[in-house]
């Protein structure tokens, strides 16, 4: 699973019925650099290619999600269906402590 954040929605006119009762979000995932800022918000846009996925959650403007791509997208629908990413997670909050090295 990665994190991003939703940045937009994506509107189509037809679709394939298993699809229904879902939308189309457009994520920018974030990447190194939005952990590296501690007490800090996240950046906007990453650098990374945004990309749509399929939501049955609820995710909306703003919300930082968690989703997968690949095969694990298509495995919570019945039939088989034609999909590269899906939400599966709405992310209250994200806090990362850096790990500290500490040499002998």
């Amino acid at each position: 699973m990665r994190l991003g954040t939703v940045i937009g929605r994506v509107t189509l006119s037809k679709t394939i019925p298993q699809y229904a009762g879902g939308r189309w979000l457009l994520i920018s995932p974030f990447t190194r650099d939005h952990f590296q800022r501690r007490h800090q918000p996240p950046p906007g846009l990453s650098r990374d290619p945004s990309l749509v996925a399929y939501d049955n959650l609820g995710g909306g403007l703003g919300d930082t999600v968690g989703f997968v791509e690949g095969r694990e997208a298509a495995m919570p629908f019945d039939q088989p269906t034609p999909i590269d990413a899906i939400n599966v997670a709405l992310v209250d909050d994200v806090f990362y402590t850096p790990a500290t090295l500490s040499l002998p």
